[in-house]
């Protein structure tokens, strides 16, 4: 018995143009992949130009870094459009992260409300982080206030680094939804504490200054 010409074709014979779609697919993630990496990549360095420029008082220089950081996000969503299981992975997670740190950062050392995550387009998990170590920022701004003397500057950031840490310790969530931050959290903890040192410290100097002051006048 004589087989047709399609039952005579080889049961694999459309493996080929499978594989080419496929590596169609993969060829186009990649590219999207490779420039996004190059786009978080200028994002973190936007983001570190900002908080560098917010600790030497230059906020116009420091906002205009952000606005630069915060156009290159929106060309990573651009990018990642057909790709948004990429949104999740670490390099976009940073990017966003150190996007968070510098935009709040920036609004707190200048007495501004803190920026909301929907505000600043970027995921919770990433927002969060940002808060964490946005708090280490603000011991660096704490630690200048000190140094100049300004004991109500220092009690203003102080502050708002306790209030930024209490959300934090309410985030109790498994690591894998929040980006290892339970890490982050206990790296603020620490920073609170040393800093709340260095402030009693500082307060105790001024009060024996103060004293000594008193005593000397009445000589």
């Amino acid at each position: 018995m004589k087989k047709d010409a399609h039952s005579m074709e080889r049961a694999t014979s459309n493996l080929e143009a499978i594989a080419q779609r496929i590596r169609t697919s993969f060829a186009a993630k990649d590219a999207a992949r490779e420039k996004v990496l190059r786009l978080c990549r200028e994002v973190i360095r936007c983001s570190a130009l900002s908080i560098r420029a917010a600790h030497r008082y230059e906020f116009d220089e420091s906002q205009a870094s952000l606005d630069r950081g915060r156009e290159l996000l929106e060309e990573v969503r651009e990018t990642l459009s057909e790709y948004s299981e990429l949104l999740h992975t670490g390099f976009a997670h940073d990017a966003q992260k150190e996007y968070a740190e510098g935009s709040i950062t920036l609004a707190l050392v200048t007495g501004k409300p803190v920026p909301e995550p929907e505000e600043l387009g970027v995921s919770y998990p990433a927002y969060l982080n940002g808060l964490g170590e946005a708090v280490g920022e603000l011991r660096r701004h704490l630690l200048d206030a000190i140094r100049k003397g300004d004991l109500s500057r220092c009690e203003e950031l102080l502050s708002n680094m306790d209030d930024m840490y209490g959300i934090l310790v309410t985030m109790d969530f498994p690591d894998a939804l929040t980006y290892n931050l339970r890490r982050t959290t206990d790296v603020v903890r620490g920073i609170l504490e040393k800093t709340r040192s260095d402030l009693s410290l500082m307060i105790r100097q001024k009060e024996l200054e103060r004293m000594i002051g008193a005593l000397l006048d009445r000589e």
